[in-house]
């Protein structure tokens, strides 16, 4: 995390210096079109899409972390590890909990993908009646 702060800092600073450096070209040249005003811009330019970068990187890794927590919420309270008070839901079974999971993501990649299919995977067949729950 902290490589990516500070891969976010660096690109910041630089973008920001470039953008002072145009201004200070721009002052320097009377605000006429020079040389050194277009190299000026174009650095500025380059400067501003690796900082767009970094701030996707940062923005990437943040969504992950954030499905991360989610995930490991979701796990802890359904199957009953959680410190905080419970839902009133009755706890799953980890191993049932993964496969209602896969058959959501596999639903996922095949609305994605178009197919018009709403099917579970094959390998993961879905049934939503919590049968083997009940007992926990």
């Amino acid at each position: 995390m902290d490589n990516i702060v500070d891969s976010l800092n660096k690109a910041y600073q630089e973008f920001v210096a470039a953008a002072a450096n145009v201004l200070e070209t721009k002052g320097c040249s009377a605000a006429q079109k020079t040389e050194s005003t277009d190299t000026a811009l174009e650095s500025f330019k380059q400067k501003w899409e690796i900082f767009g970068l970094a701030c996707d990187q940062a923005e990437e890794f943040v969504e992950s972390i954030k499905q991360r927590i989610g995930s490991e919420c979701l796990v802890d309270e359904a199957t009953g590890n959680s410190s905080e008070p419970s839902t009133g839901l009755p706890p799953i079974s980890a191993v049932r909990l993964e496969q209602m999971s896969k058959a959501v993501r596999w639903l996922v990649i095949e609305l994605q993908n178009g197919s018009g299919i709403a099917a579970a995977h094959p390998s993961t067949p879905f049934d939503g009646r919590f049968s083997e729950d009940g007992g926990q």
